[in-house]
């Protein structure tokens, strides 16, 4: 089946986000860890009228056995198939390689996030920037980070190291680099909160808007109280527009089969259809309950006309 990569419908992040921030409500940029999981997460943002992103990162494509080219085909076939019309985007998550940034877009990625953060700030400026020329001279938008967000699971991370974002400094590196969203370490971690309590810094997420104009992204979206991630959304001006939600989703995935640990590919592959049928549906569940009672994005594709 030859896949059509020029659906109408299939964004970057710039008009998904963009509108978003101007209407205060978040998109869900959802990490399914199993190509096959990407059919309910576009699904439930079809059946709750919302825009969505999905993605993947450079870690999960070791850790899972995820193709990048086998992701967006079945990306763009559940698009085609299933009559997908709300806005999606196919974002590539955390990567710090340049060749795995080419070779997503080269298979049809519409959005790509490098991330150098762990670098000092002047570097992370200059690999970013490189980043940013040659993805727009594709047609591509670029996510980056700014501070360091801290982890427990250490997938899309390598270190639980945290360093908040500074307000003077996220201007500087919007202006420098041209990038088209930017993630900021306010207080949320990536992975499953096991000591600390999720908390969000809104006066910094405040102080951080008011010098800069971009999207704002928020990492580590699981387990973070859903009030919480509201007052970051609709803060004047616009807030947090892309929040990540990734582990609460494979948590579904894994107890619904009765599982310990992450499944990978070719375990999926394995499975009866039935099986990963019904661990599809309970995805999906997750996925409507997220954008409709976290993210406020239900019934908003009206604003994208």
């Amino acid at each position: 089946m030859e896949i059509n990569l020029k659906t109408n419908n299939v964004s970057s992040l710039t008009k998904v986000l963009t509108v978003a921030t101007q209407n205060q409500f978040a998109v869900g940029s959802f990490t399914p860890r199993a190509t096959k999981m990407i059919a309910p997460i576009l699904r439930a943002a079809q059946e709750k009228n919302s825009a969505v992103i999905v993605q993947t990162s450079e870690r999960e494509q070791e850790r899972y056995g995820i193709n990048l080219a086998e992701f967006s085909r079945e990306f763009y076939r559940v698009i085609q198939d299933e009559n997908i019309t709300i806005p999606a985007v196919l974002h590539l998550d955390h990567t710090k390689d340049f060749n795995v940034i080419v070779e997503a877009i080269e298979v049809g990625f519409t959005s790509v996030m490098i991330d150098a953060s762990e670098q000092p700030f002047k570097e992370n400026i200059e690999i970013t920037k490189k980043v940013v020329k040659y993805a727009h001279s594709k047609g591509v938008t670029v996510e980056a980070e700014l501070g360091k967000i801290g982890t427990t699971d250490f997938i899309e991370t390598d270190t639980d190291e945290e360093l908040f974002t500074e307000p003077e400094e996220a201007k500087q590196f919007v202006e420098e680099t041209g990038v088209d969203a930017l993630a900021v370490s306010v207080g949320t971690s990536h992975g499953v909160y096991l000591i600390k309590d999720p908390k969000i810094d809104i006066d910094r997420l405040k102080e951080i808007r008011a010098l800069t104009s971009v999207p704002l992204v928020l990492h580590g979206g699981s387990g973070t109280p859903s009030e919480m991630i509201k007052n970051a959304i609709q803060i004047p001006n616009g807030g947090i527009s892309k929040v990540n939600i990734a582990t609460d989703l494979e948590h579904t995935m894994i107890t619904t089969l009765n599982r310990e640990r992450h499944v990978t590919e070719k375990e999926w592959a394995e499975l009866p259809t039935e099986t990963v049928t019904f661990v599809q549906s309970a995805v999906q569940k997750v996925v409507e309950d997220k954008i409709e009672n976290f993210l406020i994005s239900n019934d908003s594709t009206s604003y994208y006309v």
